[in-house]
């Protein structure tokens, strides 16, 4: 018996019930957009991850605390030029004392622009490699004995694993779905060959061998899984999309991060086609072994 990959073939109506929507169809779109949605999130936090980590690697905020305004001036220009020796150190420069001042106005209000008020001298360091990082915290030390010294990784490390545990969630998620997909899919071909027993005998009478049966069965799963995927996954991609286009208009650097790139958008692309293919081989397995153990 020759078998057609033509959906209108007389051999893959055979277990066609109608031409109303299969409900396999609308099952599959729905799974594929809760995949693609939690895949798109894995990758966008997995993304975020990595662009926070090259922004604060070897980022450094030293902070002198002096309330004499003169002494405090002269501890920042010291410490400016040691820190600008050390090996490994790419910047070093004071935080302009009026920034300060505008950072601190939403809490302190216009008493932060009071210049008489005490406020620490702050400078960012930008070092690369550990070595870097622990010479210039013993040179700023050495320096000024009582600084104060922020890593911007340690201080931001919550925020960080907050964001590995979201793409580690996603992933899990998208593993479960697959695992859920399976589920369906055996479920459907075992109510398929009790549905079908009738037409399974005739087939069998007529020389049919449990292979070309699964294939009636794994080629309907298929293309219902591709059908219904391909919804699902464009209508999750299109709301990746739309929100992606409102994050672009934060304007926050961090949340930045969380766009997709082009290799996200084609990994996205091949959740369906992988899908069909998951769907394909559990409904050949699931036949096969309904059809060994009862025929």
């Amino acid at each position: 018996m020759k078998f057609s990959l033509n959906p209108n073939a007389p051999d893959r109506r055979l277990l066609d019930e109608g031409k109303r929507t299969r409900a396999m169809t609308w099952i599959m779109s729905i799974m594929l957009f809760l995949t693609v949605l939690s895949g798109a999130l894995g990758l966008g936090m997995f993304a975020a991850t990595a662009q926070l980590d090259r922004q604060l690697s070897g980022r450094l905020t030293v902070q002198i605390i002096e309330p004499d305004a003169q002494q405090r001036d002269q501890q920042a220009a010291r410490m400016v030029q040691a820190l600008r020796a050390v090996p490994g150190v790419q910047r070093a420069a004071e935080v302009d004392r009026a920034r300060l001042a505008e950072l601190l106005k939403p809490w302190l209000g216009d008493a932060g622009l009071d210049p008489d008020l005490p406020m620490p001298a702050m400078i960012d360091v930008d070092v690369r490699g550990d070595a870097a990082v622990a010479a210039a915290e013993s040179a700023a030390k050495r320096i000024v004995p009582g600084a104060r010294i922020d890593r911007h990784a340690q201080w931001l490390s919550p925020v960080r694993n907050f964001l590995s545990t979201l793409s580690w969630l996603s992933l899990g998620l998208v593993l479960l779905m697959a695992t859920a997909t399976g589920a369906v899919v055996l479920l459907a071909a075992r109510a398929g060959l009790d549905t079908h027993r009738d037409t399974i005998d005739v087939l069998h009478m007529l020389g049919s061998t449990d292979i070309q049966i699964a294939r009636l069965f794994q080629r309907r799963i298929a293309f219902d899984t591709l059908i219904g995927g391909a919804v699902g996954a464009a209508a999750a991609m299109g709301l990746v999309w739309f929100l992606q286009s409102r994050i672009d208009t934060l304007g926050s650097e961090l949340m930045s991060g969380v766009a997709l790139q082009q290799r996200d958008w084609f990994l996205l692309l091949l959740l369906p086609l992988s899908f069909a293919l998951l769907a394909t081989f559990a409904a050949r397995i699931a036949v096969l072994r309904k059809l060994g153990k009862t025929l």
